[in-house]
């Protein structure tokens, strides 16, 4: 008999998810409450789409942040190799680059989802643009979906709504409302891989600075210890800072308070604070008679030289010749440690993904079938799982949509 498999959610979980049940012999239709598929999966990597990252499951799982162990079955079913084979054998072109992240040669994050949906074309996925408000279930047991006018049933249906990152793709919580209605414990829900705001005066003066090539290190002010340090591209905003290692720095700031977390900036991490010290004094020789606010510019950013000398206790004005070792000293440290206060994240509508989710002690890792409820799945995002940036999220959307999608197709 075929089973007839319904899956909510039309995101990069979901639509794996129906493809693999599709796969193995289901008939499935898959509700998408937007006008069309994969809104938030066209958005990601600035349109570009990081597809996976080019890493074997050991360095995928290193890389996961929450409930990393839950993932061996998943990962082991479906790698990250396997995904970029999945796309490469229906003609998406796929390039490898910095930090093994995968993109499409084309760089379009819309060829992605285009591969996606042809692959559910392929497979006559039955896609049906409805908002879906709630699961039916029946003596423990899903029995199908209720739609506003309507009710849909099925053998089996897999939640794959995502979180509340990025709401206006569709990401409004609708999963986690499904999962408490059937019982389910959803765990506190934080923004991850998000931009930092930083209660610092002087920020606001460095807006629209990128800086490359430096490093991180991040305070924990309650224990006094490192909890996350880094190495990459960061961004000043008007609010705080953002980019790359800021984004996955706020993945280690789990008990978020007003200055309960400081980042110390190395602004340059590969001198030694004596070969820094040298270079200072080098180029305090050269402009000899110059004020130092107009003789940096060849060790750092014009808009970074005032907060530097401010923050060092170093007059603008002052000549190079007449600075003191003791104010040298001051400079050399606010270089190596050019520190920011955390205040808060910013929303979490403004977050890559949403930490928190479907507690996965309820699902079981082999199928991603519930444990209190027969025959409904949970996938993607919903999940309490994430991880860094580089495209280990997306990955795990693909693994667990898969394999709920393989489980849904088979149920006994």
């Amino acid at each position: 008999m075929t089973r007839k498999v319904i899956v909510i959610g039309a995101g990069p979980a979901g639509m794996m998810a129906a493809g693999a049940a599709a796969e193995n012999g289901a008939d499935v239709i898959l509700f998408e409450k937007n006008k069309i598929v994969g809104r938030k999966l066209a958005i990601t990597g600035k349109g570009r789409c990081n597809i996976t990252n080019y890493c074997d499951n050991d360095e995928f799982i290193a890389h996961l942040t929450a409930n990393p162990r839950f993932m061996y079955s998943a990962i082991n079913a479906f790698s990250c190799y396997d995904t970029v084979a999945f796309f490469e054998d229906r003609g998406l072109r796929t390039k490898v680059e910095r930090g093994n992240r995968v993109f499409p040669e084309s760089d379009k994050a819309a060829d992605v989802v285009d591969t996606l949906y042809d692959y559910l074309t392929e497979l006559k996925v039955q896609v049906v643009n409805r908002q879906v408000n709630g699961l039916i279930i029946e003596d423990g047991v899903v029995k199908g979906v209720r739609l506003d006018d309507r009710e849909v049933y099925g053998d089996a249906v897999i939640v794959t709504c995502g979180g509340l990152s990025y709401p206006a793709t569709g990401s409004t919580g609708d999963g986690y409302t499904f999962a408490k209605a059937a019982g389910h414990t959803v765990t506190p829900l934080l923004p991850s891989l998000v931009p930092l705001v930083c209660d610092d005066d002087d920020i606001h003066l460095l807006q629209g600075l990128s800086l490359k090539n430096v490093s991180i290190h991040v305070i924990d002010t309650h224990t006094d210890s490192e909890i996350y340090n880094d190495f990459g591209e960061m961004l000043f905003t008007h609010y705080g800072v953002s980019g790359p290692v800021i984004l996955s720095a706020s993945a280690h700031m789990r008990q978020m308070s007003p200055a309960r977390y400081r980042i110390a900036i190395d602004l340059k991490p590969a001198l030694d604070e004596e070969t820094l010290d040298k270079r200072i004094l080098r180029d305090l020789a050269e402009f000899a008679n110059k004020d130092i606010g107009n003789s940096m510019s060849k060790l750092l950013p014009k808009k970074l030289i005032p907060v530097v000398l401010k923050r060092a206790g170093i007059d603008a004005h002052t000549k190079c010749n007449t600075l003191t070792a003791e104010s040298r000293r001051a400079l050399l440290y606010t270089l190596k440690h050019f520190t920011v206060t955390i205040h808060a994240f910013r929303p979490i509508k403004e977050a890559v993904v949403t930490h928190g989710g479907v507690d996965v002690r309820e699902i079981d890792p082999r199928t991603m079938q519930s444990k209190l409820i027969d025959r409904l799945y949970f996938a993607g995002e919903v999940l309490d799982l994430d991880a860094y940036t580089g495209g280990f999220n997306l990955q795990i959307a693909y693994s667990t949509g898969r394999l709920a999608g393989q489980s849904a197709a088979i149920i006994e």
